[in-house]
């Protein structure tokens, strides 16, 4: 079973090539060294956040659960690695045997994540856990970096609707890896087909320039397209005059017309311009959808412009700026055997500059005001604090090898929503600055 199950059954390939072959050399030299089956402690985390950005948000994680549960190397791909020489025949035998047995706790995907936060813990022998690393981390930058972005323009939208169409901007399954995303940072619909399908998004879409341009007047493409649609579709207006297309769209679908689209010019003076006619025309229902490379900043601007929906393509599917969240992946405790009953023992990398972090399997918790309102990330490895107790973020997601926590994509997006309702109001602010809140370790 995988996530698109609560949307439509789609099968998933084998995930376990999505990966860094040094992963699978380090794999060979542990098990000649004896040490590939020592229990293991692996976290995913962000040193910081993007410039700029006050918050960050989980997404991806039910497409890392697939991941996982779909990592194992056929022979296909055992006769690839054998032939390319990657690894020797002990290695490709431990291979070929392959199923991630661990367990994984993690922020339920939507929460909001701060530098510092252990986004995601993964625990197993070192062999079965190192296999993970690209797989996990090339998912959850990709998605939580579109998810960031969409959050942003969702709090900027104001409560206007928002839909996806960035599918021609990207690689065509980062394109239904984006579209989810951006359902979960608070997207309402997606033009991508496939994401539909997957996911069970909403889907809206009607027609392009091109339609206007392949009939011989603008009339005839708004005749055409009402005669098959319905008077409830959205006509695109600025192929040639604009005030024109408006008198032309109620003329021929009557006052009832769902929507008109516009995707160039001044949009905020073009908006009232056609909310201006529309009422003058009757038409005092229907919508204005304004699209044209918009971004967060674009969608603010507009906020005093009687526009209804917004369509967002380019910057929501490359992060508006920020395409990754430069989560790493980390062994951060481990023990000095296989005895299940061995201790574990923190490590971590003593490095200069910016790249240490600190060794330990981790809790983390949010401290609150009186009032609900988040005040601190708080980080720690030993007991948690009496008054943090109940408070704590990570949820287990996958227990001996087995997915626990799959959920609706509704369930998620109410998450997001509630999550950052959580956090002081400076959160949603556009300008630039530092986390909202400070990451203490305890």
């Amino acid at each position: 079973m995988n996530s698109a199950d609560l949307g439509r059954r789609v099968g998933v390939p084998s995930t376990a090539l999505f990966t860094d072959q040094y992963e699978l050399t380090m794999v060979q030299a542990a098990l000649r060294a004896g040490t590939a089956g020592r229990h293991s402690v692996f976290e995913a985390f962000t040193r910081r956040l993007p410039e700029g950005r006050r918050y960050g948000v989980v997404a991806g994680t039910g497409r890392v659960l697939d991941a996982v549960e779909n990592f194992h190397f056929d022979d296909e791909m055992i006769g690839f690695l054998r032939q390319q020489g990657v690894v020797d025949e002990p290695t490709l035998a431990w291979l070929a045997d392959y199923r991630f047995s661990g367990d994984i706790w993690g922020y339920p995907e939507g929460e909001v994540y701060f530098p510092g936060s252990p986004v995601l813990r993964v625990e197993g022998s070192f062999a079965e856990c190192v296999l993970l690393e690209t797989v996990i981390l090339s998912i959850l930058n990709h998605d939580s970096a579109i998810a960031a972005a969409a959050s942003r323009m969702s709090a900027a939208a104001g409560g206007r609707r928002l839909i996806e169409m960035g599918a021609r901007r990207t690689h065509e399954l980062s394109a239904v890896a984006s579209a989810r995303a951006a359902y979960v940072g608070g997207f309402d619909a997606t033009s991508d087909l496939a994401a539909g399908f997957r996911y069970a998004i909403p889907t809206v879409g009607t027609s392009a320039h091109s339609f206007t341009l392949l009939h011989d007047s603008e009339r005839d493409a708004f005749r055409a397209q009402v005669d098959s649609l319905g008077s409830g579709t959205t006509l695109l207006v600025d192929t040639y005059d604009v005030d024109e297309a408006v008198r032309a769209a109620v003329e021929i679908a009557g006052p009832e017309l769902g929507a008109v689209r516009i995707d160039s010019g001044d949009l905020l003076l073009v908006a009232h311009r056609v909310r201006q006619q529309l009422d003058e025309l009757g038409a005092t229902g229907t919508k204005i959808v304004v699209t044209s490379d918009l971004d967060e900043y674009a969608i603010a601007s507009l906020a005093a412009a009687p526009v209804d929906a917004y369509g967002v393509g380019t910057q929501l599917v490359t992060g508006s700026g920020h395409p990754t969240c430069s989560m790493v992946y980390k062994l951060v405790a481990r023990a000095c055997s296989a005895d299940p009953g061995e201790p574990l023992r923190p490590v971590a990398k003593k490095s200069l500059g910016a790249k240490s972090s600190p060794g330990g399997r981790k809790w983390a918790a949010r401290r609150r005001d009186e009032h609900g309102v988040a005040e601190a990330e708080v980080v720690g490895t030993g007991p948690v604090p009496e008054e943090l107790a109940g408070r704590e973020l990570l949820v287990e997601l996958v227990r001996g090898g087995e997915v626990v926590a799959r959920e609706p994509l509704e369930t998620v997006r109410e998450r997001h929503v509630a999550a950052r309702a959580g956090l002081p109001m400076s959160a949603i602010q556009l300008s630039r600055g530092e986390p909202v809140i400070p990451t203490e370790y305890a």
